[in-house]
């Protein structure tokens, strides 16, 4: 049988990341997960969806920064009430951190952001990629997808790459977007998207050899 092997990509906002992961998994024949890890995070504790989709891919703080009011884990089998072991994010990322490690166990499977580089850096056999593109790509892409304007778009760039960067940098410890960091960084905006693909493509199966 086939090594299973896991490809791990982060992205900034507006460089067609989650694009060209759907698309690789769908060329590798293997499962994506984007925010459908939110959905799984949420069966697999039992907890709301809405923590985790509020403390996505954002750095350590209390839940009661995000939401106005605290909430407990609650354990019913360990009778936990309110007020003990309140949520975090780091909690949160805990939780987050062993499903994406079950699933890496399971399966061969591509993940975009939530540390998944980090979390699977025992993994045997994975990819880590960062995908970047020109600002004035990610600009124009926001506005054609989302309808921002120009304004709009910079503004989201500014605050969602200062997000992810911080998440990264604090449960990592190491550099968001750094090449030091990934096994290949790709410029989105050089080739597009289809050419991007294809380029990442040929990279996974020879560092693989699939």
């Amino acid at each position: 049988m086939e090594e299973k092997y896991v490809i791990n990509i982060g992205r900034q906002l507006g460089s067609g990341g989650r694009e060209i992961g759907e698309k690789l998994a769908a060329r590798l024949n293997i499962d994506f997960y984007d925010k459908e890890l939110i959905t799984l995070a949420s069966k697999e504790s039992g907890l709301c969806k809405e923590f985790f989709e509020k403390a996505d891919e954002r750095a350590a703080q209390g839940i009661i920064g995000m939401l106005g009011m605290r909430f407990p884990f609650i354990n019913v089998n360990e009778g936990m009430t309110s007020g003990q072991n309140c949520l975090s994010n780091d909690a949160l990322f805990k939780i987050q951190s062993d499903v994406i490690r079950k699933l890496a166990e399971e399966k061969s499977c591509l993940f975009v952001g939530r540390c998944a580089d980090y979390i699977l850096r025992e993994h045997p056999r994975s990819v880590n990629i960062f995908i970047s593109a020109s600002r004035t790509t990610r600009i124009q892409r926001l506005c054609e997808h989302y309808s921002f304007s120009p304004e709009e778009a910079e503004g989201r760039i500014d605050k969602e790459d200062k997000k992810r960067a911080e998440y990264y940098n604090y449960y990592s410890f190491k550099t968001w977007g750094a090449a030091s960091t990934y096994h290949l960084c790709v410029d989105s905006s050089a080739l597009g998207i289809e050419p991007t693909v294809d380029f990442i493509l040929e990279f996974i199966k020879r560092k693989l050899a699939i």
